[in-house]
């Protein structure tokens, strides 16, 4: 039975792609709490994690359910926005570099989130 409810279901995306942020979100609280010793560093790069881990879960269990073009448009702006916000927080605190994007990519999630519930509420 599980063989044929794998074949009538398709791939997703989003939801693979959402397990690796969430990995990578694990994988950066580690890296925070044992490989950083600066305290603001240790901070942004845990903030990084946290958002990269609750998103990718977000994608991960919300990916394969959205049929139509808003609902999945919304979920890859939340990725662009976790990939952005995240990314730059990490990019200012390991490689000191400027952290601009992170609040276009927090701009982004919120973005994201407010088309999901709009879809939501279309339904």
């Amino acid at each position: 039975m599980l063989n044929l409810e794998r074949r009538t279901r398709k791939p997703s995306l989003l939801a693979g792609l959402g397990g690796l942020l969430a990995a990578t979100g694990v994988g950066l609280s580690a890296y925070a709490s044992h490989g950083i010793a600066d305290p603001l560093a240790q901070s942004h790069v845990t903030t990084a994690a946290l958002y990269a881990f609750g998103h990718g879960v977000a994608l991960a269990v919300l990916g394969p359910t959205q049929q139509n073009t808003l609902g999945r448009l919304a979920l890859y702006v939340l990725l662009i926005g976790t990939l952005l916000f995240s990314g730059s927080l990490v990019a200012g605190a390991l490689w000191t570099l400027s952290t601009q994007l992170a609040p276009v990519g927090g701009t982004a999630l919120m973005v994201g989130w407010l088309a999901y519930g709009l879809n939501a509420l279309r339904r």
